[in-house]
């Protein structure tokens, strides 16, 4: 099989929500209709979750959420699916968002009880940053919600993007039957015992069908024709190209706990979602059936198996071909690395590969050579771009409760935000490392895995901060001025950049204006997303 062919057959893609809205369950049925698993894990709100197979870290497990992003790779009508399950917790909102540079498509879900959530908003919005296609999963559609048409105009409204729904549900709640499949025009009925799981399917092309009754009852028959009717008047066609550049999204309802009207998503989205696109560089845009291998890191996990103090960075492959035990140039180092064992991965499960193509995410174990935004190229000199860190909203001064464990403390904070857990600023004199997280749970977590990964203790001290700003002049001498005269609330990121502290948001707005020639950026991509 050729480059065209391996880049066709793939879709990679992620899958969003507000917490509890059911991701990691849809995440496990798509796993199941794939064959990659062949139970999925209960999951109940405030519970343990119990063998939930894209979250494997102790503390996830523990608390019964998801806090990084697993890749996990299966075949679906005769696609290949690189699927990343994104941290649906909002204090781990950045680590999704640089999850969303690696991805061509995207799944969102919507808890049909509570509608569009804020953090749903500011996925969409990083979302549209990009163009992403999106699909819409309404789930929990078998508890009593909101109206399907109310959900629509809310998803129009505070989304900023137009849906066209290609299923509809047959009742909600007590009353939900099943859904009626408007772009193959399949009815799905199902059953709601102990069982819970879909007990027919009939295609009925022309709602007029008197089987319609006889399945549905005359009542709910009805109700279908005229909310279909309804459907089809207000909506205008799914437009391919319209959602492939992000301008309209495909919606489903179902329950994906039930497993109601999954398969219909999955189906469809093998059929329009787009295969691997191009990717923008400092050098112009690199196509994915350019012969050059390329690719960049997005993720970078420590200790992805405790028992072996391993360290991964995931690289997703933009053109090319990639191949085991061929050296490759990593750019910012320039330098020549060779890997005898990539991996793919099903969560925790880790698969040698010997070739990959653009759109396949791979595993490739690091002795720390990588950071987030890495590119590997061939040859070629240049790098990726898009993949931003923002402004943290929490700021913790680092305080060592075992000075025996130092090295252990250093060794650990580094890597843990390289990871992009955090990040990490250095203040001088005296090396003060303030680490800056988006929530509370995340200073939890890096606590968590400095005591049971790398034996040391640690506390956080909460510092007076309000922003971290990266600053850039074209005055370097009016930069340099600035930067002696507020150096108590000067630190350095993990790359040496300086970066201003600004303690409130009136202080910020000050010396903005009372130093106009520099300027302070809430993001450390300067090009894309300036403050």
């Amino acid at each position: 099989m050729g480059q065209q062919e391996e880049i066709a057959k793939r879709r990679t893609f992620a899958i969003i929500s507000h917490p509890d809205a059911g991701k990691t369950t849809l995440t496990e049925k798509f796993l199941l209709y794939g064959g990659a698993i062949q139970t999925a894990g209960a999951v109940k709100s405030n519970k343990i979750r119990k063998g939930a197979t894209s979250d494997f870290m102790e503390i996830e497990r523990q608390r019964g959420i998801s806090v990084t992003t697993s890749v996990m790779t299966f075949e679906y009508g005769g696609v290949l699916m690189n699927l990343l399950d994104t941290p649906g917790h909002k204090d781990f909102a950045e680590d999704t968002y640089r999850t969303l540079t690696a991805v061509d498509s995207v799944v969102l879900v919507i808890d049909s009880t509570k509608g569009v959530e804020a953090q749903t908003e500011r996925l969409m919005e990083v979302c549209r940053m990009r163009n992403t296609p999106v699909i819409v999963f309404i789930n929990k559609l078998d508890l009593e919600g909101r109206d399907p048409f109310s959900l629509l105009d809310e998803l129009e409204e505070k989304l900023s993007i137009k849906v066209r729904p290609l299923s509809w549900p047959i009742g909600v709640g007590a009353t939900f039957q099943g859904v009626y499949d408007l772009f193959d025009h399949d009815l799905r009925l199902f059953e709601a015992g102990k069982t819970r799981r879909e007990s027919a399917s009939e295609h009925i092309r022309d709602l007029a069908d008197p089987r319609l009754a006889q399945l549905l009852g005359e009542g709910p028959a009805d109700e279908l024709r005229s909310e279909v009717e309804l459907v089809n008047g207000v909506y205008d066609p799914l437009d391919l190209a319209a959602y492939r550049h992000g301008h309209v999204a495909p919606v489903f309802f179902g329950s994906a706990f039930n497993n109601f009207g999954v398969r219909e998503v999955l189906d469809t989205f093998v059929r329009i979602a787009p295969p691997p696109g191009p990717r923008e560089t400092d050098h112009g845009m690199v196509q994915p059936q350019d012969p050059e291998f390329s690719g960049f890191v997005f993720k970078i996990h420590a200790n992805l198996d405790p028992n072996h103090r391993d360290r991964v960075a995931f690289l997703r492959i933009c053109s090319g071909r990639f191949r085991r035990n061929v050296f490759y140039h990593h750019v910012r180092q320039d330098k020549q690395l060779r890997f005898a064992n990539p991996t793919s991965f099903l969560a925790a499960q880790k698969t040698l590969v010997e070739e990959a193509w653009p759109g396949d995410v791979i595993g490739l174990f690091d002795t720390g050579n990588f950071k987030i935004g890495d590119t590997l190229t061939e040859r070629s000199n240049f790098n990726f771009r898009g993949i931003p860190s923002f402004s943290p909203e929490l700021f913790r001064e680092l305080v060592n409760m075992d000075p025996m464990r130092s090295k252990q403390l250093e060794k650990g904070i580094r890597q843990l935000t390289e990871e992009g857990v955090a990040q990490l600023f250095t203040q001088q004199p005296g090396n003060k490392k303030v680490v800056g997280c988006v929530g509370e749970l995340q200073f939890d977590v890096i606590r968590y895995r400095l005591e049971h990964e790398y034996g040391a203790s640690c506390s956080f001290q909460a510092i007076q901060a309000h922003k971290a700003c990266w600053l850039t002049s074209d005055d370097e001498q009016a930069l340099q001025a600035f930067i002696r005269v507020k150096s108590t609330q000067i630190v350095q990121d993990k790359d040496g950049n300086p970066v201003f502290m600004a303690p409130s948001a009136y202080m910020l707005d000050l010396e903005r204006r009372n130093n106009p020639e520099i300027t302070f950026h809430l993001t450390n991509e300067f090009k894309t997303l300036q403050a």
